[in-house]
Parts: structure tokens; C-alpha cells; sequence
């Protein structure tokens, strides 16, 4: 029976140990004591299903990641001049930044 990653991202982990038993592999070794996070990957590597990676929709992830970049710089510029508000400003607006980032991964 063909399955599909997101068949098997909404089974449980008893579903999942029950569709590994079938399974002579390696990497399933001691399934039977794995969460469904640790079961998951290994069981889509057997079944030759591709893992789909994060993407980012609804923003401009490289401009995004260029303006942390450069906060970078200012981070690293105002620690050397003991300048401790404009760090805090800057580390605070990196956090942003980053949230933002994650908060719009698909």
C-alpha cells in the first residue's frame, strides 16, 4: 500500500510502529520504542517517500536575511563600543526578524 507524507505526518505513532513491523530495514531498528518525531523521517527514507523541507510564503526571505545580516554588524560594532542600548535595540530588532521568519514557514 503506497502512502504519502502527509497520510503518514497525521497518523499516530502506534499507526506508524504498526506500518514499520512490516519493514526489514535498518534504519527502523528499535521502532517500536520511537515517538512519532524519531519515526517519522526514518520510515519515509524506507518507504523511498520524499520529506518536503520548510519554505517560506508571504515574504521576502533573502531581503529579510540581509537586513539581520547587517544588524549583524551592528551588533557586533556597538558591543565593541560598550554602546549596551543601541545593542539591546539591535539584538531585540534581529529577534523580529527572525520570528517573522518563522512565523511564516510553511
Amino acid at each position: 500500500m503506497a502512502h504519502t507524507y502527509e497520510e503518514l505526518s497525521k497518523m499516530t505513532a502506534i499507526q506508524l510502529r504498526v506500518i514499520a513491523d512490516g519493514i526489514e530495514d535498518e534504519r527502523l531498528k528499535g521502532h517500536s520504542t520511537m515517538h512519532k518525531e524519531q519515526l517519522l523521517p526514518p520510515l519515509c527514507k524506507s518507504l523511498g517517500i520524499e520529506i518536503p523541507h520548510h519554505h517560506v510564503v508571504g515574504i521576502n526571505k533573502t531581503e529579510i536575511k540581509i537586513k539581520i545580516r547587517a544588524l549583524k554588524t551592528e551588533r557586533d560594532a556597538a558591543e565593541q563600543k560598550k554602546d549596551y542600548k543601541k545593542l539591546e535595540s539591535v539584538r531585540e530588532e534581529i529577534h523580529k526578524l527572525k520570528r517573522t521568519l518563522r512565523k511564516y514557514m510553511v
